[in-house]
């Protein structure tokens, strides 16, 4: 990463508390709380089963893999890069909410899921579509991944494993936490990871690392929470996104990110106010056998960003009035190939104000309506007022209760400079003329939910509107250009999960159909909007058969839609398997055998792309 003042405060900030961390250990009394090994983040009631990936440490994607809402398009391995799809979207189509704050990538949606914290530091991620989706994000059309903070825990834990194709990799987080004169809880944790390994393909390698540290304040209406993250990763992947799988790509980011958020309850609503700043270095090559840098071709990029957001829910005159306010800048300050655009930096405000009314009646039946309007501004594309409405209907029944909603939103977003400022012909040809893109969405859902079990089916149809795709022409094989599409999407999602002390069970089916219209553009293969999945089962399992020992396995079928771009079958199954087991002899300890890729699929996620073959290793940590 190019030095610069504007980095020196970030990792003195980080080091700091580092510094503090290590400080509040050593005059640490007995520890308050138990920290486990790998401490498992949950998807929505334990959605998947596996947390620890076979290829490398754990990180916020990796418990992403095989949420039944959730289609994620790994190259190579899903820590290294993926794109995060929801309901038939494209990869910048989901956005990533860390308490108030909506954290983006100006330059690709590609990065978008790089969050570089330690997954412990995060708390449950809820998956928000809709009209959630509507009040509460930013530059996500379909849908958002947000993320609350955990509560830091005293004590600490250290993993380490080895795997197949030489596979190293190492982590270590340590917390403390303190009741300060003032009745408030102060929560440190810090934590650091590395892994290193050559990959289930030739030019498959990887080298990365992780610095996050977490500081939280709390009582029982507030709670303040400072985030720091740095990690420098490396990765090659054949064909990664060229689809081309003779070239030998790489792809080199160093990511930091400053986040603080401040959450208040009361009796009348709550509200919650964040800011996060966001940089990031990208060397990217399509041919690592080549030596470029500097010039053309070496696609080199630097990009900031800073978002200041506002949200909450406040309840006056009889209603429940939900509000959000953003103002967002972004740069991009260097880039050796996105350099035929029409700007280089762009300021965002978004608004959103959505009022509701709940009746009950004497059954214990709850009607509620909430209808509002949502305002994207942006200093360099066409505004956008776009209203939201939902309906919801709650019965409760003997085990539990019943939700029938009913909601129709309109939501926008703007392409990344990658579409709007490469050159117009190329690997990945821009198009400086792409504008706002838009989505209405309209969608049915019933759920249940009780003590034991819980379930729900969601059917929607969603238009998009000059949604940025990236295309293929048979003609120029060498050549993608970005064009915008309208496409009308029909699906059905739906999900049930089952828990009992020995078992845990989550089954997942989701159906998609797009119909698109490409307008007079030459398009014969589509890379994104058209590479989606027909139909796809999703089983998760936790088995438990004795106390020290459970087995856990994620698996999915998945029939893609025909692609001329693919070789190879357009039917899929994919799993992961794991073991885990706690000796008696070590109370403290846990040695897990994780695979990934169990069945060896070469089904190809992205057209032309090869995937990740069967990956195997084997890890141990401990806890104190």
């Amino acid at each position: 990463m190019t030095d610069g003042f504007l980095h020196w405060p970030c990792r003195l900030a980080l080091l700091l508390l580092l510094s503090a961390q290590c400080s509040l250990l050593a005059a640490a009394e007995k520890d308050e709380e138990e920290v486990e090994v790998l401490e498992p983040i949950t998807v929505h009631a334990r959605r998947v089963a596996n947390f620890q990936p076979a290829s490398t440490f754990a990180a916020p994607a990796t418990a992403l893999r095989f949420d039944p809402q959730i289609d994620l398009q790994s190259r190579g391995l899903p820590e290294g890069q993926a794109d995060i799809t929801v309901r038939g979207g494209l990869f910048e189509n989901t956005g990533f909410r860390l308490g108030a704050v909506t954290v983006f990538d100006p330059q690709t949606g590609h990065y978008s899921v790089d969050l570089p914290f330690d997954p412990g530091m995060l708390s449950i991620p809820e998956i928000l579509t809709d009209v959630d989706n509507g009040l509460y994000a930013f530059n996500a059309s379909v849908a958002t991944v947000s993320y609350g903070f955990a509560a830091p825990r005293s004590g600490g834990s250290l993993a380490a494993g080895v795997g197949t194709d030489g596979l190293l990799y190492g982590s270590l987080r340590a917390g403390r936490v303190r009741t300060l004169d003032s009745g408030r809880r102060l929560g440190m944790t810090a934590a650091l990871a590395g892994s290193r390994g050559d990959g289930t393909l030739p030019d498959g390698d990887h080298d990365f690392k992780r610095f996050s540290g977490h500081l939280q304040v709390s009582d029982g209406q507030s709670e303040t929470n400072l985030l720091l993250g740095y990690h420098d990763k490396f990765f090659g992947w054949p064909g990664a996104y060229t689809g081309f799988a003779s070239l030998p790509e790489t792809d080199h980011t160093k990511l930091g990110l400053f986040l603080l958020d401040h959450r208040q309850e009361g009796e009348s609503g709550w509200w919650e106010i964040g800011t996060a700043y966001r940089w990031l270095d990208d060397d990217y090559d399509f041919d690592r056998r080549t030596q470029e840098s500097g010039t053309p071709g070496s696609f080199e990029h630097e990009t900031r960003s800073f978002t200041l957001s506002l949200l909450g829910q406040r309840q006056a005159v009889g209603l429940e009035w939900d509000f959000s306010g953003l103002l967002a800048a972004d740069r991009l300050v260097r880039s050796t190939d996105l350099t035929y655009g029409n700007f280089n930096s762009r300021t965002y405000m978004s608004f959103s104000l959505a009022p509701g009314r709940e009746w009950s009646s004497q059954s214990g039946s709850t009607f509620s309506v909430r209808a509002g309007l949502r305002a994207d501004l942006s200093n360099r594309d066409e505004n956008a007022l776009m209203p939201l409405f939902g309906l919801s209907l709650e019965r409760p029944a003997a085990s539990g209760f019943s939700r029938f909603s009913l909601e129709y939103s309109r939501t926008s977003q703007l392409p990344g400079y990658t579409a709007l400022n490469s050159r117009p012909v190329g690997l990945f040809g821009g198009n400086p003329d792409l504008g706002r893109e838009y989505a209405n969405t309209l969608s049915f859902s019933v759920s249940h939910e009780s003590d034991s079990w819980q379930a729900r089916a969601t059917l929607f149809q969603r238009r998009d509107d000059d949604l940025v795709d990236w295309t293929f022409l048979a003609g120029a094989p060498s050549l993608r250009q970005a064009n915008p599409v309208d496409i009308n999407v029909t699906g059905l999602e739906a999900y049930a999960s089952w828990n009992t002390p020995m078992l845990d069970v989550v089954a997942g089916f989701s159906w998609l159909d797009k119909d698109a219209d490409y307008g007079s553009a030459q398009v014969d293969a589509s890379f994104y909007a058209l590479n989606y999945a027909r139909e796809r089962l999703m089983l998760a399992l936790v088995y438990r058969p004795v106390s020290r020992v459970d087995i856990r396995f994620d698996g999915e079928y998945r029939r893609q839609q025909e692609n001329p771009l693919r070789s190879g079958r357009s039917k899929a199954f994919i799993s992961s398997v794991s073991v885990g087991w706690r000796p008696g002899f070590a109370n403290r300890a846990r040695i897990s055998l994780v695979a990934d890729n169990l069945t060896d699929s070469g089904f190809e996620e992205f057209p032309g792309t090869p995937p990740m073959g069967r990956q195997l290793s084997l890890g141990i940590g401990t806890h104190w």
